[in-house]
């Protein structure tokens, strides 16, 4: 709570704030309004026009909107706090699949107005943190940001467009030649999302007509679970590593896991947490200060190992190799229909 009053407290008296005011003009309020009021408009426009192909009414963008002025200041104070965002997909795609079940386009539309605009807006506001502190004119910094995000979003968008215009069976692994690389996995991603919560919506999975409507104490379960820390905090005041527990980032840490077969989860674990643990007992004074130094270190290797990957064996059209961790998940079933009366070949009958 205090973090959140201090959120929308004016006094700021740091030596970096304080050097901003007297030598930059700081950026007038009403050109955030236009703005706001621009974009909501265009978006608006986008879901209402075009024969409503995006199925997104307007009381739909107004209240993605809305879900996204709620949380970023909460979300923005836990990645301020703890370097981790937590994600609002899932959330935006529960609550507009309940209340506007069977549109998947609807579905995707409200999500990347509700989550995206929040991650985006958070990501501004940590781009302004790196001017703050390298003394760049706030006026130059909010002008570089909105042209950089115009050509941005234009050149993707050409390049979609190019794409889907000029390669045949994209996005369709079975008709394109082997080894294309043109198989869209975040396209597959959002697809499957907009089936999910869009068009079997949740009603028929967390609600009265599904079987997963136990799931739902979870929500409960999240809301309560910052209580027993607080309490232990208070009864064991002297334990100081009580207050530094984060049940939002422990529970939110999940959708951080990789994107792989369950098999992985292994490797990632024992190196995720056997490996910390022996650098913090080993080091335990380094560690204080140099953590995020070896996040940073650890994430720079792994990016620079996919460039040489790439370039030494997948550019070459090398793709069999085999890294130990890697085998399959060993369940050959896994893509058989369990409905009842569905045949298919290679599947057992149900």
């Amino acid at each position: 709570m205090s973090l959140t009053k201090s959120a929308f407290s004016d006094r700021f008296t740091d030596v970096h704030t304080r050097i901003m005011k007297r030598n930059y003009e700081t950026i007038p309020q009403w050109w955030f309004h236009v703005l706001l009021v621009l974009m909501f408009g265009l978006a608006i426009f986008a879901c209402e026009g075009f024969n409503k192909q995006l199925q997104l009414p307007y009381w739909g963008v107004l209240l993605a909107g809305a879900v996204a002025l709620l949380y970023t200041l909460p979300v923005g104070i836990i990645q301020a706090t703890t370097n981790q965002q937590v994600g609002l997909n899932v959330i935006t795609e529960l609550v507009i699949g309940y209340i506007y079940p069977g549109k998947p386009l609807a579905n995707v539309s409200f999500k990347t107005y509700g989550y995206i605009s929040m991650s985006q807006a958070i990501t501004f506001i940590q781009d302004f943190k790196l001017g703050h502190y390298m003394k760049i004119p706030p006026k130059s910094m909010f002008l570089v940001q909105l042209v950089g995000t115009v050509i941005a979003s234009s050149v993707y968008f050409s390049t979609a467009w190019w794409l889907l215009d000029t390669v045949s069976n994209i996005c369709d692994p079975s008709k394109l030649p082997e080894g294309s690389p043109w198989t869209c996995p975040g396209d597959d991603v959002f697809y499957n999302a907009s089936i999910i919560w869009g068009v079997v919506a949740p009603l028929r999975m967390f609600g009265r007509l599904g079987l997963y409507s136990k799931l739902n104490y979870f929500f409960l379960v999240g809301f309560l679970s910052p209580i027993p820390v607080w309490t232990l905090s208070r009864v064991f005041p002297g334990q100081r590593w009580i207050k530094l527990i984060n049940m939002p980032i422990i529970l939110g840490a999940t959708s951080m896991m990789p994107p792989a077969k369950a098999v992985n989860y292994l490797m990632w674990g024992l190196v995720g947490v056997f490996f910390n643990i022996y650098v913090f007992r080993k080091y335990k004074a380094w560690w204080g200060r140099n953590n995020y130094v070896l996040s940073a270190g650890l994430d720079a290797g792994v990016a620079f190992m996919g460039i040489v990957i790439y370039f030494a064996l997948q550019d070459k059209n090398i793709y069999g190799a085999e890294w130990w961790g890697l085998e399959t998940d060993h369940c050959p079933l896994a893509k058989c229909p369990t409905a009842p009366g569905v045949h298919v070949e290679g599947c057992p009958a149900i």
